[in-house]
């Protein structure tokens, strides 16, 4: 868990404004901006929750092909994604991305899509924890958590909600993540939360963490982007607008990392608290 990774990572975190239900008009925009800053040197880009199809429950409930198909063994090989695999295969990247995937056994997942550098696509993690009425409707919760290893770096897999549960983030840290991944989709009027429980995540495990959120939509489905990455101390090191399509780019340092972890040891320090309580009452 102290180790660190031998080499920094460049990451950037993406917000942006997909189309309800056409995964082809995203994957070609999703290709762009893999496209649009060839010098920022990003080795890993991740990309909103749902990104693919957009975070659109009245499209998601009327259109089954926002669904991409996933084979028994993960594999996506959906045409639609074609400009995806092509960018990442060009700029060497990792891509991180949402998509609503429909599963071999028949199951629908709020999905965490990886597209390597080679462009294969597969369904690398289904969001465990659900929010709310819409997400309950729409998908099957997944049933295990998922650690992604980009150029020795070990990034835990979470998506939006995910992220709002401690409990989350540490199983990350436990797998010895030295970062949290979070593709995510917070409406107008969350920026509050948004920024609070991604920074604490970091605090929280002493880790990066890369935020990447929606940005604009509909009047009912509006969101408000403040794509970041934050720093093992919690604090934002590069962090977007909350309107407007931007790509952020920040290099993780494994040299601050083991600083942080040196200086602030809660990953090694904890205990098991919550067994046995003293209850006091006047």
């Amino acid at each position: 868990m102290d180790t660190p990774p031998a080499t920094p990572l460049t990451v950037a975190a993406v917000q942006a404004t997909p189309v309800p239900g056409d995964v082809a008009h995203n994957a070609d925009g999703a290709a762009r901006l893999l496209r649009e800053d060839p010098d920022a040197g990003a080795r890993l880009v991740v990309l909103p929750e749902l990104f693919l199809c957009a975070y659109h429950p009245p499209t998601l409930h009327a259109d089954p092909s926002a669904d991409l198909p996933a084979s028994a063994a993960g594999e996506i090989g959906d045409g639609r994604l074609d400009p995806l695999r092509s960018a990442a295969r060009e700029r060497s990247v990792v891509v991180v991305v949402g998509a609503s995937v429909r599963h071999a056994d028949g199951r629908r997942t709020c999905s965490a899509v990886l597209v390597d550098r080679a462009g294969n696509t597969t369904s690398a993690y289904d969001k465990q924890l659900l929010w709310g009425p819409e997400e309950n409707a729409l998908f099957t919760p997944g049933t295990t958590g998922a650690t992604l290893v980009v150029d020795g770096w070990r990034l835990g897999l979470g998506i939006c909600y995910d992220g709002c549960f401690p409990e989350h983030g540490r199983a990350a840290a436990d797998d010895g993540a030295h970062g949290y991944l979070v593709p995510s989709g917070y409406v107008v009027g969350s920026a509050h939360r948004r920024d609070v429980y991604y920074a604490a995540r970091a605090l929280d495990n002493t880790m990066y963490v890369v935020f990447a959120n929606s940005v604009g939509g509909d009047r009912d489905w509006s969101f408000n982007g403040g794509a970041a990455v934050y720093d093992p101390e919690g604090r934002p090191v590069v962090r977007a607008a909350d309107e407007g399509e931007a790509v952020v780019v920040a290099t993780l340092d494994p040299a601050e990392l083991a600083r942080v972890r040196s200086a602030h040891t809660m990953l090694r320090d904890r205990r098991e608290l919550g067994a046995r309580r003293t209850l006091t009452a006047f």
